[in-house]
């Protein structure tokens, strides 16, 4: 132990060099620093950092307090940390209208400003003139001030401005879908102001969130009303996109120094260890020189081939950057503070030694860091030959104050001065320190004793609702209204929180308020929302995916997670408690499920052992009564305790009525209405390709999202529907389809003849024969109601509506009455809808549910989950009508969109809306799905199971899709799965509709993945098993064609396609071209560049001929790879290697009498092609595996060699190793 005045003296040098560098610039007024002595604007981020010293050192003195002036000197140390926090916190609620209306609209423009003046704290520059939207300062600022208060400082000093800190937090709570310009404020590396999604800004507002989370803002001495909530579940969505970027920072910036902040000090974000270690490991090997790091490749700033006149730079420039990049000492104080943190000594002398080589020495003998060290101008080419070998001059400011700070903190660190835990009082340190393991509670309760009863006979004792009293069980709807009312403050005119999603975390707590506690079901069992709730296999699957997911991210929390199940009527199959409930019910009580460890029991008895959260900020704080609930929360609650909801609609049972002739003519006209809107396309010569016969009417489409004249907003789905009949064809051509609905020829509006309704759709300029045949239309309108009363074929009263809706709109009443009331059409849908949902007639459901316009719960949640992922998506049939998604849109803009991508097709733009909440749920799951997928096509997939159906029931196309729209939500799941996972799969087929997916195990079928429904035995399945066999012969093709389809590619492709793309002057591919230089413009690694790529590839319909491009493309990267040639030429159009590859492959084939001399090598003399395989390439081609010497690869490699030939060596022999 060194004697104290020793360490007293050493501080008071420190105590000098604060004072000196950082004190003395520091702003008497607002407290604030400015960026240099000719600067005057302070911004957010540099202004924390250059605090950190003085907080660090004002905890030094106050451990060796002994004398009343280092008490002092704590006191004014650690009074300059309030002022400048107060400082900022001052200049940011000057703009407390931003954060308002950032709240909603996300906009760049609405956000809080980056730097404000250090003299006054007002704002400096425009909106629009400078990248203000940086998440990663608000969120560094929320963290550090939490970090800060619990040291025990005290910032925060009333209610009003606690309010504004809740709305800081909302403010950043949307960071993991809203591209900021970041850390270095510009966005896509080619600085034109593109903001794009930063790993460095999602970790520091995940830090952030993690931090502020029940953190009481008076510190020791504040009550309920100064604590801070955060939902759990937005700090969980950070993280997970987080997980998945890392160690990328962003589109444009394959990575990036700055993510060293947010891998450990001060962020400490990310909680797996390997993670950590990965991102840190590349940083060092591809950023650090001997000055510091490169904050990113290419990085153009203050090097010597910058232009300083302008401050973008243009894409091909940046190539003329590589190696010559600018170095930033501030880096090594980071990982100095890291290895400090980690407690590796040799790792913090070394790096110490380092930056201490490279510090200025002034005068006085105090060592300045500083901002960057440059190439200079005259020795750039031999820096960019041999990187490394030249010497670099400093420049920027000196010293560089957040370096500084850093580098004295890692000093006091270093010498012993101050702990880790006490930079970090909150101990985030820990957080990717190994936790126990998670035990989920699980509580049953039945909605009456009837439910209750039948549970019984199984031996699973559950309490009712009304038996867990005085507990109130509400769903989870209620709990995102009741926190709408947090953070509203009138004063400061702020609302509240605006997102109303509630996740898993949330739910799964207790919250007390007032004498109450409430507990709340998860957001996925609530039934008044989507009809896949209404399928108990998929919602028994969500639960076990709920339970899975529980596991692996309640880490951070206290208490034990607790999951409320409901059960209700909704859920019995004919009065009887479905079989796969009760089995995992069982499961559940035997305490493991999927691996994760579960008890069930009574809700009193986990009491002690959940999680409570107090609602404390539901009082009128405002108003004086701190104590009493908010009058209007106490009437919401008074509406809202759990009311049974029953279906009111008797109208469709009606007594039945004789039937005459001519409604049975009638009926027949009118059936088939629904099958006739249909647009999936099946038939494996044009999977995904109906380009040849598709009409330039399909180019108009886009403009049903013009504004309608009469309606002045975009045309709801009912509109377009109704415009969408005059066409005079359907939206892709299935040969089978016309879009009008053919009822006897007598009632249909001719086609032909209502060209004019498009033109101007509001004014129905009727010609003669129409209006006639609409009088005639009207007169039977009444029949056709009698007959939808009298039919109690559902399938029968969907064809009657859907004629009803198109003739008349969904809001034409009926003539009937229902309590007084007149019905009208929508209101039948409604009721059909309830009544296909419990008899379980899911083609019948999606559509009514189409029709209503209803849409998925968590679409918009679900899209953006798949987007932050750096997944795109497309929506439409392939190739003409897909729609690309790239950024997260509001729900009813997706709708609208998805909706007029199907046109008239309902169900297939509901089965969309389901499918991309599958995705979701997979990519939440099970994220290695999706490795080397960039884009998500949902109407291909669509397509593709749809023609997996057709091949494995071996029926024709109309009759897979079908099928298809038949499909029970779970089952409908399954499928997917299989097709994302690539398993062979077969089908049981039970009764009318009612398909299971059953996973193939060569022919043997596991008990387990079988779900037979009753009545049905196995002999269907005993029969089916043989089939399996021949199955072998179209395994490529079909693998091909369903990697083509989900866009797969082999591992690093777009990497090496880089390196082909340097070699060569570019390639073609669908006469779509790569440009050379697309290298200059990004780097290998880029997103940028792997989207521009896929791009093209995307531009070929049919998925194996693509897969084949994919193929041929790799020959030419181990070509490449293994040196074989120096340059490949010219422009290479893929599409010419596979021609020739499938052309050498019918040579042989012909020599070996091979299968191909059926068709295609039957006519190779110059006959046309008989079997029919995309492009003109023969499907034995597709379907030979890619290795063997009859396999893709031998023909495709060959094809290379014979375009290559002039660019071979022709002396050395040739190894060719075809991997």
């Amino acid at each position: 132990m060194r004697t104290r005045s020793n360490s007293g003296v050493r501080l008071d040098y420190y105590q000098r060099v604060v004072h000196k560098l950082i004190l003395d610039h520091q702003q008497p007024v607002t407290g604030l620093f400015p960026a240099s002595s000719q600067n005057d604007h302070a911004w957010i981020r540099d202004n924390l950092y250059c605090i950190l010293a003085v907080w660090g050192l004002s905890m030094a003195f106050k451990k060796i307090a002994d004398q009343d002036e280092d008490r002092a000197k704590t006191y004014e140390l650690e009074q300059s940390c309030v002022k400048l926090m107060r400082g900022l916190l001052m200049a940011m609620m000057q703009q407390k209208d931003k954060v308002e209306k950032f709240k909603s609209t996300q906009h760049p423009l609405d956000s809080l400003h980056a730097k404000y003046s250090s003299r006054t704290g007002q704002t400096v520059v425009k909106d629009s003139e400078w990248g203000h939207l940086q998440i990663d300062a608000i969120s560094l600022y929320l963290l550090i001030l939490a970090q800060m208060t619990a040291s025990g400082l005290q910032i925060v000093f009333s209610l009003d401005e606690v309010a504004f800190i809740q709305n800081l937090v909302f403010y950043i709570e949307s960071a993991y879908c809203t591209p900021d310009y970041g850390i270095w404020e510009r966005g896509d590396k080619t600085n034109h102001g593109l903001p794009e999604l930063n790993a460095s800004s999602i970790g520091m507002a995940k830090a952030a969130l993690e931090a502020m989370n029940e953190l009481d803002l008076f510190g020791a001495r504040g009550g309920p009303s100064s604590v801070i909530h955060v939902l759990a579940d937005e700090a969980q969505k950070c993280q997970a996109v987080l997980q998945s970027m890392l160690p990328r920072e962003s589109n444009s910036k394959e990575l990036d120094s700055g993510l060293l902040s947010i891998i450990s000090y001060p962020a400490f974000a990310v909680d797996d260890p390997q993670l950590i270690t990965k991102t840190r490991d590349t940083i060092v090997s591809k950023l650090q020189g001997k000055y510091g790091c490169k904050r990113f490749l290419r990085d153009g700033h203050k090097t010597p081939r910058e232009d300083p006149n302008r401050l973008y730079y243009e894409p091909w420039e940046l190539r003329m950057f590589e190696n010559i990049e600018c170095e930033w000492p501030l880096f090594f104080s980071y990982l100095i503070l890291d290895y400090c943190f980690q407690g590796d000594k040799n790792n913090v002398t070394d790096y110490m030694q380092r930056l201490e080589k490279i510090m200025i020495r002034k005068d006085d003998g105090i060592k300045l860091v500083p901002e960057l060290y440059a190439v200079p101008g005259d020795k750039a080419y031999q820096e960019q030959a041999e990187p490394g070998s030249q010497e670099r001059i400093p420049l920027g400011r000196c010293p560089f104050i957040w370096g500084q700070s850093l580098y004295i903190l890692g000093k006091l660190l270093q010498e012993g001065f101050l702990a880790v835990g006490e930079l970090d009082p909150l101990n985030r340190r820990l957080c990717s320190e190994k936790k126990p393991d998670v035990v989920v509670q699980i509580v049953i309760l039945a909605e009456d004793n009837e439910i209750r009863d039948k549970l019984l006979e199984h031996d699973l004792h559950v309490q009712t609702i009304s038996e867990v009293a005085p507990i109130e069980v509400q769903p989870a709807r209620v709990l995102s209204h009741l926190y709408t009312y947090l953070g509203r403050n009138k004063k400061l005119g702020l609302s509240g929180r605006k997102s109303r999603d509630v996740g898993i975390l949330s739910t799964s707590k207790l919250y007390s308020l007032n004498e109450r506690i409430f507990a709340f079901t998860p957001q996925f069992s609530d039934m008044k929302r989507f009809y896949i709730a209404s399928d108990y296999e998929l919602m028994i699957d969500m639960l076990k995916a709920e339970i899975y997911f529980l596991k692996s991210s309640w880490q951070n929390l206290l208490g034990r997670p607790l999951i409320i199940l409901t059960l209700n009527q909704m859920y019995l199959d004919q009065g009887k408690i479905p079989m796969a409930m009760i089995t995992t019910m069982k499961k559940l009580k035997s305490g493991y499920i999927n691996g994760t460890r579960v008890t069930l029991g009574n809700l009193g008895d986990f009491l002690s052992t959940s999680a409570i959260t107090n609602l404390s900020f539901l009082g009128s704080q405002e108003d004086g009564y701190p104590d009493k609930l908010n009058p209007q929360v106490h009437s919401y609650l008074e509406d809202h305790l759990l009311k049974s909801f029953s279906n009111k609609f008797s109208f469709l049972s009606r007594p039945t009525v004789a039937r005459n002739s001519r409604m049975l003519r009638r009926r027949m006209s009118v059936r088939g209405a629904i099958k006739k809107t249909r647009s999936i396309n099946v038939d494996s010569e044009t999977l995904g390709m109906e380009g040849e016969n598709v009409g330039p009417h399909l180019e108009k489409k886009a403009s049903w999202l013009e504004m309608d004249p009469t309606y002045g907003r975009s045309p709801s789905p009912e509109i377009t529907k109704k415009k969408a009949i005059t066409k005079g064809t359907s939206t892709t051509s299935l040969g089978v389809v016309t879009p009008t609905i053919e009822i006897s020829k007598e009632v249909t509006p001719p086609p032909q003849k209502t060209e004019a309704v498009v033109k101007n759709p509001p004014l129905r300029n009727r010609t003669i024969s129409e209006s006639q045949s609409i009088a005639y239309a009207e007169q039977e309108t009444d029949e056709l109601i009698a007959m939808l009363r009298e039919t109690e074929n559902l399938d029968e009263q969907g064809d009657i509506l859907q004629y009803l809706v198109d003739t008349h709109g969904l809001e034409f009443a009926t003539g009937m009455l229902e309590n007084g009331k007149p019905v009208t059409v929508k209101d039948l849908l409604k009721a059909l809808y309830e009544k296909a949902c419990t008899q379980k007639l899911w083609g019948l459901v999606r559509h009514t549910a189409g029709m209503l316009g209803k849409r998925v719960e968590d679409l918009a949640k679900a899209v953006t989950d798949l987007l932050v992922r750096q997944k795109q998506i497309t929506v439409g049939m392939p190739p003409n009508n897909e729609h690309t998604i790239t950024a997260p849109l509001p729900e009813n803009e997706l709708r609208q969109l998805i909706h007029v991508a199907y046109g008239d097709d309902e169900s297939t733009a509901m089965l969309t809306q389901e499918l991309l909440v599958y995705l979701a749920m997979f990519i939440r799951t099970e994220p290695q799905l999706f490795l080397e997928m960039l884009r998500l096509r949902v109407g291909l997939i669509i397509q593709v199971m749809a023609t997996e159906l057709s091949r494995t029931l071996s029926c024709d196309g109309e009759e897979a899709s079908e099928h298809l729209l038949n499909l029970s939500p779970f089952e409908m799941k399954n499928l997917l799965h299989h097709i994302l996972s690539g398993k062979e799969f077969a089908i049981n087929s039970a009764g009318r509709g009612n398909i299971s997916i059953v996973s193939n195990k060569s022919t043997r079928y596991t008990k387990k993945s079988q779900i037979v429904l009753e009545g049905q035995g196995l002999q269907g399945t005993i029969d089916e098993a043989p089939i399996a066999e021949p199955d072998r012969q179209g395994q490529w093709l079909r693998r091909r064609r369903l990697d083509g389809a989900l866009n797969r590619v082999p591992r690093d492709f777009y990497p090496r396609v880089w390196g082909v793309l340097e070699k060569c002057q570019g390639l073609v591919i669908q006469g779509k071209v790569l440009q050379q230089n697309l290298t200059q413009e990004m780097t290998s690694g880029e997103l940028k560049f792997a989207l521009a790529v896929e791009t093209v590839l995307n531009s070929i319909p049919q998925p194996e001929y693509r897969q084949l491009v994919v193929e041929a493309l790799m020959v030419l990267t181990l070509i490449v790879e293994y040196k074989a040639v120096d340059q490949l030429g010219g422009m290479i159009t893929v599409e010419h290697l596979v021609q020739k590859a499938n052309q050498i492959f019918l040579e042989d084939q012909m020599r070996c009498n091979g299968d191909a001399t059926l068709c295609c090598a039957a006519g190779a003399c110059g006959g046309a092609l008989v079997c029919g395989g995309a492009a003109g390439v023969c499907q034995h081609l597709y379907d030979s595996a890619p290795s063997g010497s009859y396999g893709t690869m031998t023909y495709l490699a060959r094809a290379v060699a014979g375009l290559l030939a002039d660019h071979l060596p022709h002396l050395a022999p040739i190894e060719c190793a075809i991997t």
